[in-house]
């Protein structure tokens, strides 16, 4: 997959013998501004989740806590991510398919959306995003 349709970002980090403290700013850190956070958590062994594609939303996804893989898909190349610390995360633009799996026990997936939720912006069916993304 070529590195244009996702980035990993390194977010800021305030080392501290006291704990350590990491921060995002949104039109700053990463490249939208966040208008949604929300976060999986409890995701049992073997689940899947995402398995979708957004027309108009961008997302940063961080490990928050744990580990999991994110898999990409542009509809030529596919690229598995995996994610285990909190001081970086995956950007990704608008028509990326993504799923995550292999979720480590107590794991938190945190994401930041760049817009509202909107049923309508969401792509579920692969077939359909395999087919928007060959007429681009």
């Amino acid at each position: 997959m070529d590195k244009k349709n996702y980035q990993i970002i390194d977010l800021p980090r305030v080392t501290d013998e006291r704990g350590n403290l990491t921060f995002i700013e949104g039109d700053g850190h990463i490249p939208f501004d966040i208008k949604r956070v929300y976060y999986l958590y409890d995701v049992p062994g073997g689940e899947k989740r995402g398995g979708h594609a957004h027309k108009i939303l961008k997302q940063f996804i961080i490990a928050a806590n744990g580990s999991f893989d994110v898999i990409l898909n542009d509809g030529k190349n596919k690229k598995r991510i995996h994610l285990n610390r909190s001081y970086y995360g995956v950007y990704i633009p608008t028509m990326v398919w993504r799923e995550l799996d292999n979720f480590s026990s107590g794991s938190v997936c945190l994401v930041l959306a760049s817009e509202h939720y909107l049923e309508d912006d969401y792509i579920r069916d692969f077939n359909e995003f395999k087919k928007l993304t060959d007429s681009i």
